[in-house]
């Protein structure tokens, strides 16, 4: 069988669920032994790597010279790895085809603690060399890593200009169900769930005041009753991806490279590509996600570099609290 984008989502999403099985495994094996998943592991330019991430590195280049057609040959671009990967092993960087972008467990502190689901994601782009940007992934996956007590695990995929694709896994049957998901139709933010990503210390006061000031200059002039918006931090960008297509979510925005820049702040515990890889599918659903200052979302695929995005429900929703929440941050943000 010839080599095409059907191929490339079948197989990304092969590969996910190959790594969700791998942290089950694990985690049952962890429980058993009374060893600990959250452990750290060591430290990389990206981020901190705890035991749970060894659990997916181990499956990555292994699935893929077991099961990536040779005649689409592909780099690997993924935290962790810190030399050039190809398949097949050994092909320089230059004469691959693809290049692929990928998180194996977007949320690790969250389904190192049980607390929430985690999330594979991938994308895969024309290779460009260090030119190939996140606007170029043509396939993308997302598949998730449930906590303990959950017997569904959905998986997301879209090809560009094809639309998206949803199904939930029993995950101690393997039945595949269609799913239908939504995302929401409001138009504004009131009485549903919208937020600004704050989940550390750090910046998350200059945070939190750009978001008062952007719902108290969204309510409506006159109007004394309070401004009805709720929040839920989901420490995921893929999970926060999915509350959005789920029709949870209504509006997020994750600016901490812009915030960190306006303090004077080098961290790493921002958005990098890999994080935002699955940005396609939200796209394919209509949903709008851009530069929180306007403009296409995008960015190099590699490892280190800051991603800001915010990402609205839907056209309507974006045409209102757009302009409303560019005013805002360059009021807040410029010196």
């Amino acid at each position: 069988m010839a080599f095409d984008l059907q191929t490339a989502r079948l197989l990304l999403l092969e590969l996910g669920n190959s790594i969700r099985d791998k942290l089950l495994r694990a985690r049952t094996s962890a429980l058993s032994e009374q060893a600990s998943l959250s452990a750290i592991s060591r430290e990389s330019a990206a981020d901190t790597i705890y035991e749970i991430d060894r659990v997916s590195e181990e499956v990555i280049e292994i699935w893929f010279a077991k099961h990536w057609p040779a005649e689409a040959p592909i780099e690997l671009v993924m935290e962790g790895i810190d030399h050039p990967v190809t398949i097949p092993h050994g092909l320089p960087v230059q004469e691959t085809t693809y290049k692929c972008i990928l998180d194996p467990i977007d949320g690790t502190r969250g389904i190192m603690y049980d607390k929430r689901s985690a999330w594979f994601l991938a994308g895969v782009a024309p290779q460009r060399g260090v030119d190939t940007q996140l606007s170029d992934i043509e396939v993308a996956v997302m598949v998730e890593l449930p906590t303990s007590k959950q017997w569904r695990a959905d998986q997301l995929s879209a090809i560009r200009g094809q639309g998206a694709s949803a199904d939930s896994i029993n995950i101690f049957t393997g039945e595949k169900l269609p799913l239908m998901l939504q995302p929401s139709t409001a138009e504004n933010p009131w009485h549903g769930f919208a937020y600004i990503s704050r989940f550390f210390p750090t910046g998350k006061a200059l945070t939190a005041s750009i978001e008062q000031e952007l719902w108290e200059t969204l309510h409506t002039v006159g109007d004394t009753r309070e401004s009805m918006i709720f929040e839920d931090q989901y420490l995921s960008t893929g999970g926060q991806f999915y509350e959005l297509l789920a029709g949870h979510d209504r509006m997020i925005a994750d600016i901490r490279p812009l915030v960190f820049n306006k303090l004077g702040i080098e961290s790493a515990l921002c958005c990098h590509p890999y994080d935002v890889c699955s940005s396609l599918i939200l796209k394919e659903m209509n949903v709008v996600i851009e530069h929180p200052l306007g403009g296409q979302l995008t960015g190099p695929l590699d490892t280190t570099s800051p991603i800001a995005w915010v990402a609205y429900a839907n056209d309507r929703f974006a045409a209102r609290v757009r302009p409303a929440f560019q005013r805002t941050l360059k009021k807040l943000l410029n010196d």
